[in-house]
């Protein structure tokens, strides 16, 4: 009687990056390459900020540009400009690294992401920054000049208008920001309109509550108190919120056509 020699099969271990497209890292390998990927980040970052060093002061200039060719912000304090010159390489850098910040963010999700969520993604991102971009230079070109125009020379005949860097960046700012965040709204209405939270029809009748809204808001971001210049922030928010309702009737039709195809 013969015995044979059975030797244990053995599996073999798959290479990472199997296992991570399939779905099977283990929980360390999670975190190791969540590690990896911050520290990428944070080492992109600074050589932003380095890299924005170089650019600060023309960014200030153009900055300054909307104030008119005769306006010069003052120094009223030994730190001053040099706090808006950090500050501002700080933001120039992490704008010029957003995009390497982005990719590793996205390098990282992805894999969990079916096919569906993936493609939102990509169509997404590119949408989401011409719409904010967009705001910037609507804020930029339209909305700042009248605006700085009417604050700077608001009592001229009675006070002289000293206007330190500080505070006039920080008014800037603010104004960039609020309208590239509110070009967002058609992007953001249409995600809830996708996820059936808002209807066109709901969007439509809502109509005259929106007006009112968006005057309070350009009331808001507004540093002067001046109907043209409110009417020249809240006609935007008006325009976007009739192409989000025009989105949204696009957003279900797609699904009512996805349903019935079923």
């Amino acid at each position: 009687m013969s015995t044979k020699n059975e030797t244990p099969e053995v599996e073999e271990e798959e290479p990472p990056e199997e296992v991570k497209a399939k779905g099977k890292m283990p929980i360390g390998g999670h975190f190791n390459e969540l590690r990896q990927r911050f520290t990428r980040g944070i080492i992109a970052l600074v050589v932003g900020v380095m890299a924005a060093f170089f650019f600060a002061t023309p960014i200030i200039g153009f900055l300054t540009a909307p104030g008119g060719p005769d306006f010069k912000p003052a120094q009223l304090g030994v730190m001053e400009y040099a706090s808006v010159f950090f500050n501002v390489s700080l933001w120039a850098g992490f704008i010029l690294a957003s995009p390497y910040i982005l990719y590793q963010l996205i390098a990282f999700i992805t894999p969990a992401l079916n096919r569906n969520e993936k493609k939102f993604i990509f169509i997404s991102i590119p949408a989401v920054t011409v719409m904010f971009l967009a705001g910037l230079a609507f804020a930029y070109y339209v909305a700042l000049p009248p605006a700085l125009n009417i604050l700077l020379h608001w009592g001229d005949d009675v006070v002289l208008t000293v206007v330190g860097i500080k505070d006039y960046m920080n008014v800037v700012t603010r104004i960039l920001i609020a309208l590239g965040l509110i070009f967002e709204t058609p992007f953001i209405i249409m995600v809830l309109a996708r996820l059936g939270v808002v209807s066109p029809k709901w969007l439509a009748s809502k109509r005259k509550i929106w007006v009112v809204i968006a005057f309070v808001i350009a009331a808001l971001i507004t540093p002067t108190f001046d109907p043209v210049n409110q009417t020249i922030m809240a006609g935007p928010l008006i325009v976007l919120y009739e192409i989000s309702i025009w989105l949204s009737k696009l957003v279900y039709r797609k699904k009512r056509e996805v349903i019935e195809s079923k």
